[in-house]
């Protein structure tokens, strides 16, 4: 009878260990979904500001310096999300952040540029894929929240440690990205 109740409580543990191990490769596969999902989204990005710069260009007065800001925080970006370097994404997203904003607060005093329909639908766009990247970083920070919070909570961080699940950065922000907007800087010019 004791036998029967060793394999018994062996068997619970068992089936406990092996759902453990399955909650944590689910969570593990929704960060990597979560990441794959701000990925697309840093591509269209990536590949919709060229045409915004060669609209920009056409400007033959633009502020050269600018556009060369913009190439310089398209290229980090690229570099971070190319080798899922979270930290230096951060980063490098809070610089393109800035030299966008400049961009297009620059534009404003180009006429022409702010009557072009293309630079008018590119800076539309951009827009709006920056509220995706947004909202695909609040999914992510939630999706790494969940997978560090159970890789460190016990049982599962026996199971976590035995199989080598770790924990995963957070997309941080740099810390002019959250600072306040000093409105009278960008219309004193």
């Amino acid at each position: 009878m004791a036998s029967w109740l060793f394999l018994a409580a062996l068997g619970v543990a068992l089936i406990y260990a092996i759902m453990l191990y399955n909650g944590l490769v689910s969570l593990k596969h929704n960060v990597a979904q979560a990441w794959a999902n701000i990925d697309v989204v840093l591509k269209q990005r990536h590949d919709e500001l060229p045409k915004l710069i060669e609209v920009c260009k056409q400007q033959r007065d633009f502020e050269s310096s600018t556009l060369e800001r913009v190439i310089a925080a398209r290229s980090q970006v690229s570099d971070a999300r190319q080798h899922q370097d979270v930290e230096a994404l951060g980063k490098a997203e809070g610089s393109l952040r800035a030299s966008l904003g400049r961009l297009f607060a620059v534009a404003e005093d180009y006429p022409e540029l702010r009557s072009n329909e293309n630079f008018l639908a590119l800076q539309q766009r951009i827009s709006n894929l920056e509220d995706a990247i947004a909202d695909r970083r609040e999914l992510y920070n939630a999706a790494v929240n969940i997978n560090n919070v159970r890789v460190e909570q016990f049982p599962d961080l026996i199971v976590a440690r035995m199989f080598r699940f770790d924990t995963k950065p957070l997309l941080e922000f740099a810390a002019a990205e959250k600072a306040d907007v000093d409105v009278a800087a960008l219309f004193a010019r």
